[in-house]
């Protein structure tokens, strides 16, 4: 991997990060087209890196939020500041669990499975399809609610689904409110995310990689400038609810992929 690949692979991941396309297949894709030819495990250090990054702008957007919830949660009053950060809490189990049992399993997934990219947008795109046609959205998040998000989550592991899309077409579809929805998808993914770095740092499997550090680097800054733009955009976006623009471009994406992939 070249340094310009490892800027265009930060990039990639600031922008699809925050919009609902799947950020983890559009690195998939990237990296087939452009040519990258690392084993699962290197693939899927760059991955958890540029993560990293896309979850460092997701605190400087919403720190104010970041704040209240950590107040709201050590405060262990029977107060919606606290019902909200319990549901954050609840929200993280099903995709830490899925991480931690299946983790080998995952990192196979990350290592030009196109076909299955191409499949998985398909279905992100039906996805936010019929959250775009969704009524009565006028709820906040409830318990139930965040385990049902929690579970798409953790579905949202394979490549193709996009998290985010995934989350918030879940949480239309129960009738939450869209803003409060995304608002909820953005800051539920953060301790998974920091989690996750944390584990592979402890386990010294960032270490064990043989990609350099430079392209980290390098990776890691392009996905944060990109994430900072992306994040801001997707926020004014969500306002118009305007989610089947995003699915037409996920079954145009999905397409072309399984397409290449047989062809």
């Amino acid at each position: 991997m070249s340094l310009f690949e490892a800027i265009v692979l930060g990039i990639v991941q600031g922008l699809t990060e925050f919009l609902p396309v799947s950020s983890s297949g559009h690195l998939e894709l990237t990296k087939a087209i452009l040519g990258d030819n690392s084993v699962p495990e290197e693939s899927l250090l760059m991955t958890v890196v540029l993560h990293a990054a896309t979850a460092l702008s997701t605190i400087v957007i919403f720190r104010k939020d970041i704040i209240e919830l950590l107040s709201g949660l050590f405060q262990f009053k029977n107060n919606e500041q606290f019902k909200y950060s319990l549901n954050i809490v609840i929200s993280m189990v099903p995709a830490a669990l899925v991480g931690i049992l299946f983790e080998d399993e995952i990192e196979q997934l990350f290592g030009g499975q196109i076909l299955l990219v191409g499949v998985m947008l398909l279905v992100t795109g039906t996805l936010l399809f019929l959250a775009d046609r969704a009524k009565n959205t006028s709820k906040s998040v409830s318990t139930s609610n965040a385990v049902l998000i929690g579970i798409s989550q953790a579905i949202a592991i394979l490549p193709g689904i996009s998290r985010s899309g995934a989350t918030i077409s879940t949480s239309v579809l129960l009738g939450v409110d869209r803003q409060k929805a995304a608002r909820f998808s953005f800051l539920m993914v953060v301790p998974l995310i920091l989690g996750k770095m944390a584990k592979d740092l402890a386990s010294g499997d960032l270490m064990a990689s043989q990609t350099e550090t430079s392209l980290l680097v390098a990776g890691f800054i392009a996905a944060f400038i990109a994430g900072l733009i992306a994040c801001q955009w997707m926020i004014g976006l969500v306002k118009k609810s305007q989610l089947k623009y995003f699915s037409y471009y996920c079954y145009v994406v999905g397409i072309a992929a399984i397409i290449y992939t047989l062809v």
